[in-house]
């Protein structure tokens, strides 16, 4: 398991310290997974949202660029329906599962 899967993981667990290791990362990361969980947790930084967008290369990460864009912006259905094709793809993709979660809870 790579840092960044230890992190998010740390994240969707509720280690407060994840947050604070997140926003550290954040500021110089390329990673679009970090950059992304960063900008969920700290919605006030539109630049983190913009910087991961850069950032993906993979189908895979622009899709968690848009995904977590739609619960930013509270568009419940549209994180559904950009979650489930998702994760028919990466079932395994922990961060997509959580945002889905918190868009229905929101």
């Amino acid at each position: 398991m790579t840092s960044t899967e230890t992190l998010v993981r740390r994240l969707i667990g509720g280690d407060p310290a994840a947050t604070a290791d997140l926003a550290g990362r954040a500021a110089h990361s390329h990673d679009p997974i970090v950059l992304v969980a960063a900008a969920l947790i700290d919605p006030r930084r539109p630049g983190l949202l913009a910087r991961a967008s850069a950032a993906a290369r993979s189908t895979k990460d622009r899709q968690l660029v848009a995904i977590a864009a739609a619960h930013l912006d509270g568009d419940a259905d549209r994180v559904d329906t950009l979650a489930r094709d998702h994760l028919a793809d990466h079932p395994g993709d922990l961060l997509v599962a959580w945002i889905a979660a918190q868009s229905i809870a929101s």
